[in-house]
């Protein structure tokens, strides 16, 4: 069986953890909790012929006074972005972040994650920033941790980015 880490990365309340618990067990949490640290969650998916042994590494979310242990991303395969469409600043944070994360390991395929569909008409960031992002080549993928909107093919889609599929 193939092994692999990806780690979850972005602003507090983004909906990292949310994320993982609705892919992990199909669920949503109902009260916020903040991620102190990292919490380590695993999944086997299937890409193709493939079994693949995911390990979730949810890191605590990035602030102006926080940043992210550079040693929670040893070893990753591939991580998320992940960006609150009704906060714009959180997209800023995803940028810095991955300029950071190249400095730190080195190119490994990522998926921008622009998660709370089901507040869409609550979104500030703006469809032509997204496109141009896709134009660049950055994978995005919209979800809703809360609905499970897109949650399934956001991780499949990395998952199979790493492979290569």
């Amino acid at each position: 069986m193939i092994r692999k880490k990806l780690c979850m990365l972005g602003s507090f309340a983004v909906g990292k953890t949310s994320l993982v618990q609705r892919f992990v067990s199909s669920s949503f949490p109902r009260k916020y909790q903040t991620t102190i640290g990292v919490m380590i969650d695993k999944k086997t998916v299937e890409i193709g012929d493939q079994e693949v042994y995911l390990m979730l590494w949810d890191i605590y979310g990035q602030d102006e006074f926080r940043r992210v242990q550079t040693s929670y991303l040893a070893d990753a395969s591939g991580y998320f972005l992940v960006v609150d469409g009704t906060r714009k600043d959180t997209l800023d944070t995803a940028l810095a972040l991955r300029k950071r994360v190249d400095e730190e390991i080195g190119e490994v395929p990522f998926v921008l994650v622009l998660n709370k569909t089901d507040l869409k008409n609550e979104w500030e960031i703006k469809s032509q920033a997204i496109d141009e992002l896709s134009k660049n080549g950055w994978a995005v993928v919209e979800t809703s941790a809360k609905t499970g909107e897109g949650v399934e093919n956001a991780f499949l889609s990395l998952t199979a980015k790493i492979l290569q599929v």
